[in-house]
């Protein structure tokens, strides 16, 4: 990218902003969740117990399907973070939550429902997400900032086998991501660049494709965002990174997910990478 398509893609990200309808521009919860962001500069400031308490309580009371309540919350304190996994929370962060897809618990009361690996993860994923979303609101009304990890520092998916060694998690419970939560350090966090609502939404009953030209406007102002935040790597470095890691991960989750099927090792899965598959296999 050209240095003048690179402050112009630039221009764009600092310029963005939601769109909010006048008659609703003094909705403080709506302008709460559209400004909320991510936050990786975390002050030393100690989040109160009865702050994270209240953050936990709203992970607890989210909603899931037929309220079987699919998650587990494994919550660290810095220094609890550092004895187990040998370094600091990730971004300097105050108090970490990872949170778990589970199964395990449900199926110990539960026991007319058949091994069905693909729908209890998804279960496991929808209704864990949602748990995390909502203690992600409720830290923002708290004044407190976070970020979702789900690769940074093996706190999330990507390093399934490794989570769940190090936390002797049992079959039916899934690693999915790190909240990562404390108070920020201030300065101005733009908008991400989004998709427009026409490129992710479509009048029923249809699915429509999106323009290519939007999604070249959004890959060149996520390659311009990334290089002025980290002056030292690049959006496709950061894609290459995750290439790299896919076909490990993917072993990794599928012993994880099908842990009754006939393969027991993860040297036992086939390969994922397509110039492993014979030429006209599907």
């Amino acid at each position: 990218m050209n240095p003048l398509d690179f402050f112009k893609n630039l221009i764009k990200i600092l310029r963005a902003k939601p769109h909010i309808p006048e008659s609703l521009s003094e909705n403080e919860p709506l302008q709460m969740i559209l400004h909320r962001r991510s936050i990786r500069r975390f002050s030393d400031q100690d989040i109160p117990h009865d702050v994270f308490g209240a953050i936990l309580e709203a992970g607890r009371l989210a909603p899931s399907t037929v309220n079987l309540q699919t998650w587990h919350f494994i919550a660290f304190t810095n220094s609890s973070w550092k004895q187990h996994f040998g370094q600091q929370i990730p971004f300097k962060g105050n108090r970490a939550v990872i949170v778990l897809g589970d199964i395990n618990r449900t199926k110990q009361i539960i026991t007319t429902f058949p091994y069905s690996p693909l729908v209890e993860y998804t279960t496991a994923v929808i209704n864990a997400s949602l748990a995390a979303m909502n203690m992600n609101i409720a830290a923002e009304a708290l004044k407190v900032s976070s970020v979702m990890l789900s690769e940074t520092g093996k706190s999330g998916y990507f390093d399934a086998q490794y989570l769940k060694e190090k936390l002797s998690l049992p079959n039916g419970v899934f690693p999915l991501m790190t909240m990562v939560f404390g108070y920020s350090q201030g300065g101005f966090a733009p908008m991400p660049p989004k998709l427009p609502l026409e490129a992710i939404l479509s009048n029923a009953p249809c699915y429509g494709e999106a323009d290519m030209e939007i999604l070249r406007d959004w890959y060149n102002q996520m390659t311009a965002g990334y290089k002025a935040a980290f002056p030292l790597s690049s959006f496709k470095a950061q894609l290459e990174h995750y290439r790299r890691n896919i076909e490990r991960a993917e072993k990794e989750l599928r012993h994880l997910i099908f842990y009754k099927d006939r393969h027991s090792t993860l040297d036992e899965f086939p390969s994922t990478n397509s110039t492993d598959r014979k030429e006209g296999s599907p």
